[in-house]
């Protein structure tokens, strides 16, 4: 049939290849994630993370600011307290980090962009996990979801627009669904953190939250090789009213991605996470790779996949390219 079929015909030119892109990505769809310390006098970088730091509360309403001019979506935000204890006791504190920060960026943005908030106790316990530890030293999954539902009432409270349970507890969606509807915030959405996976790619992300993390979160978070129970999380969270799901990482689980946006009637988020972040920072910052190009790939692959939303530290700056 050659030569009657070349499709090199519609790579000719930039004009042709945009006319006849089949993903788009738009600063609309990226969700940038930010770090507050408390107490923090200046930002402090975080150094697995080049560019990443924690923010003081003043300049983290300077960055979301910046952000939501640059036209991205959404805003993630997570705390880093300056105490912890066993139970996360910052987490739920009117005063602590992250609802003082929430309160803040609401304040300023208002319904500018969609404020989120993770809703998990990592960052707040001393031991470092996603919740309450019975006498043997293992995660209680009830007894998380009680603190769970407080934490969601609290960041509600503050001004969240979306929380984002992160734990992957046993019916934290169902939970924190009823918790905010009996105290009047049924307008208040929920991003599950539906196939979160026992990741590598994590290892930044502790940094960047200061975790006291022992051991490792194999009993809560999904297996590597596991494709099918990702789908069985993002059914359940859904039942129990779920308003968009999430897979986490995002790279090295564009099949999860992909099988989750087929079967998914609600919006589905991905999570560009900290280590893919700082593997290709760091390959950009050797020469061995062209930084943009490479992010806007990246971006536009997990866009490719289904995703509907991309959480990613790229996102104000991916923004602006593309605007």
């Amino acid at each position: 049939m050659f030569p009657e079929h070349r499709p090199r015909r519609l790579r000719t030119t930039a004009a042709m290849r945009r006319l006849v892109s089949e993903t788009t990505l738009r600063p609309r769809q990226l969700i940038l994630p930010l770090f507050v310390a408390e107490g923090a006098q200046e930002p402090r970088p975080i150094g697995s993370m080049p560019g990443v730091v924690q923010h003081t509360r003043d300049t983290l309403r300077r960055a979301a600011a910046e952000a939501v001019e640059a036209g991205v979506g959404g805003l993630m935000l997570f705390g880093v307290p300056a105490t912890r204890d066993a139970v996360g006791s910052a987490a739920t504190d009117v005063d602590g980090i992250l609802n003082v920060a929430l309160r803040d960026l609401r304040s300023d943005l208002g319904d500018d962009t969609v404020l989120m908030a993770d809703t998990c106790l990592d960052e707040f316990t001393d031991h470092g996990h996603c919740g309450v530890l019975d006498a043997s030293g293992t995660v209680d999954n009830d007894a998380t979801l009680d603190r769970y539902a407080e934490m969601a009432l609290a960041q509600a409270e503050a001004g969240a627009h979306m929380l984002g349970p992160s734990g992957m507890m046993d019916g934290q969606v169902g939970v924190i669904r009823r918790a905010l509807d009996d105290a009047d915030y049924a307008e208040t959405g929920i991003l599950a953190y539906s196939a979160k996976y026992a990741s590598a790619f994590y290892g930044p992300f502790r940094e960047a939250v200061d975790s006291q993390l022992t051991g490792d979160r194999n009993t809560y978070q999904q297996d590597p090789g596991n494709a099918r129970e990702a789908l069985r999380e993002i059914e359940l969270d859904i039942a129990e009213g779920a308003d968009a799901v999430m897979v986490k990482p995002a790279l090295a689980y564009l099949d999860i991605v992909k099988a989750a946006a087929e079967a998914s009637p609600v919006p589905v988020a991905a999570y560009n996470i900290s280590g893919e972040y700082s593997m290709i920072e760091g390959a950009a910052a050797n020469g061995w790779i062209d930084r943009e190009r490479t992010i806007l790939e990246v971006l536009t692959s997990i866009r490719r996949a289904g995703a509907d939303l991309i959480l990613t530290y790229w996102a104000a700056e991916a923004a602006a390219w593309l605007d």
